[in-house]
């Protein structure tokens, strides 16, 4: 949920993908719903997570969150999760949530938001000029978004624009 990334890429997220000292996650193209590598802003709670994670199986093999030995996460078994924590949702209605509250909530740019989620440009002539992926931008949306998920300990009335 901290990431707003689709379940699929999430599933098999693999240890080599994370830079736990840039705090980044790189989605190779071939996982990807646009086949283009995605580079994800890991805030502090998701870094924890996967410190968590590590803990718990190591890294005897390539996938981050596993079942049983190197088997990547069941989709029933993340809903099962979700039910038996009385969470009425379903881990793709995270990105959903994630835009909502983005769109309503926040003053981060459109194209900032929807580059978290890895949605294309579609009008042609503005993504030939559209080069950046607004990295930087999205990790400031991201810490926001950890921030929100948990009760606002930081408050969102800072500028998206102050580092």
């Amino acid at each position: 949920m901290l990431t707003a990334a689709r379940w699929s890429e999430v599933r098999w997220a693999e240890w080599a993908e994370i830079n736990r000292s840039g705090r980044v996650w790189t989605v190779p193209a071939r996982r990807m719903k646009t086949n283009r590598r995605h580079r994800v802003p890991l805030c502090g709670r998701a870094l924890e997570i996967l410190e968590a994670a590590q803990a718990l199986v190591g890294e005897a093999g390539p996938l981050v969150f596993t079942h049983g030995v190197g088997k990547p996460l069941h989709d029933s078994a993340v809903r099962r999760l979700l039910r038996e924590l009385g969470v009425g949702a379903v881990p793709h209605g995270f990105r959903s949530t994630f835009r909502d509250w983005a769109g309503e909530e926040t003053d981060h740019p459109r194209e900032v938001i929807e580059a978290a989620l890895a949605h294309v440009v579609c009008n042609r002539v503005e993504a030939a000029y559209a080069r950046s992926d607004l990295f930087e931008r999205r990790r400031r949306l991201m810490d926001d978004w950890a921030d929100y998920l948990d009760g606002g300990s930081r408050g969102l009335d800072r500028s998206v624009d102050r580092p």
